[in-house]
């Protein structure tokens, strides 16, 4: 088994390019990928129900299928596609709306992968990449920091629980069927294009409420950490896992550096060149207190590492938000 894993993981290093399904390929994190995927030369295909996403989010040599994961027709887009691996990226990314409505959480991360593995079984497609996060460890002790793969996974929410099983189907498609797996687990990816709604970080959500000069609000101390990765080095991650030989494992996509809150709003005020001051709520039921991800098993079996800075992918963040304040 393992001899035809690196055979077929071989196959995928050399071969000249790539014929890849992007689900959500028009959302956020999607139109990171669909574009540095464009420009390595691979062939891609977004596929997106624009509920979240946004077709103006795609250059225009790239091709959109409008789609929702859990059509019936889905099998018959990945039949006719003829793909080499689907970057699976399409789900619900709120802890909240998964405590609120788990059934809606269940229903877009569980059902809908499961719709989509279906359809890759049926089509014969080699790969499955899946964007799976940080929260499926839950709130993981400080002195249990940098957290790394083996880490017990203990999620807090139906969202880092809805991630958690699917990697666990990913698994069993493996063992039962054959199907080439890679998860990765992203920290907090920030950037260009972040919506602040139902795919929205703190950063978007900060650096848009700068950008039109409006108030902040930290939930919580200001004191909770997270480790934010810019989505251009993701959608770099994302390339290393479509050629990598080191296949059906998981492994974090991060900058293995902790920024409090706090932190992320004084660097905020440096770019933007004013002070902020930001009100202070209630902290948020599911929401971890510190977060930092070891990206060892990355660099080693992906040979990646990001090379983005906070302070440059932030000043990217804030001056994408002060053009659109602009337009």
């Amino acid at each position: 088994d393992a001899e035809e894993c690196g055979a077929a993981a071989f196959h995928f290093r050399r071969c000249c390019k790539l014929n890849i399904l992007v689900t959500g390929g028009a959302g956020f994190i999607g139109s990171h990928l669909v574009r540095h995927l464009l420009a390595k030369g691979e062939k891609v295909t977004a596929l997106d129900n624009l509920s979240t996403g946004l077709a103006e989010n795609l250059p225009p040599e790239a091709k959109l299928v409008e789609m929702d994961i859990l059509d019936e027709e889905l099998p018959k887009v990945v039949a006719a596609g003829a793909f080499d691996a689907i970057v699976h990226l399409a789900a619900q990314t709120m802890v909240d709306t998964s405590i609120k409505d788990p059934l809606l959480d269940t229903r877009e991360n569980l059902l809908g992968t499961v719709h989509v593995l279906e359809a890759a079984r049926a089509a014969n497609v080699k790969r499955v990449i899946f964007a799976s996060t940080a929260a499926v460890y839950g709130d993981v002790k400080e002195d249990d920091l940098p957290v790394r793969e083996a880490q017990p996974t203990e999620p807090m929410s139906f969202y880092g629980l809805s991630k958690l099983s699917v990697e666990k189907y990913l698994e069993m498609y493996r063992k039962i069927y054959g199907m080439e797996y890679v998860v990765l687990r992203f920290a907090n990816v920030y950037g260009e294009r972040q919506g602040d709604g139902g795919e929205g970080g703190v950063i978007s959500i900060f650096a848009k409420a700068v950008a039109e000069g409006r108030d902040i609000t930290i939930y919580g101390d200001g004191e909770q950490t997270r480790d934010f990765v810019y989505a251009g080095d993701i959608a770099e991650g994302i390339l290393a896992a479509l050629r990598t030989e080191e296949v059906n494992a998981a492994y974090n996509l991060s900058t293995q550096t902790e920024t409090s809150l706090r932190e992320l709003v004084s660097l905020l005020a440096e770019i933007c060149g004013r002070e902020i001051v930001p009100k202070y709520g209630a902290e948020r039921e599911g929401d971890i207190y510190k977060s930092m991800l070891s990206n060892s098993r990355a660099r080693r079996g992906l040979d990646w590492q990001p090379a983005t800075t906070l302070a440059e992918g932030l000043r990217r963040t804030y001056e994408y938000f002060c053009g659109k304040c602009e337009g």
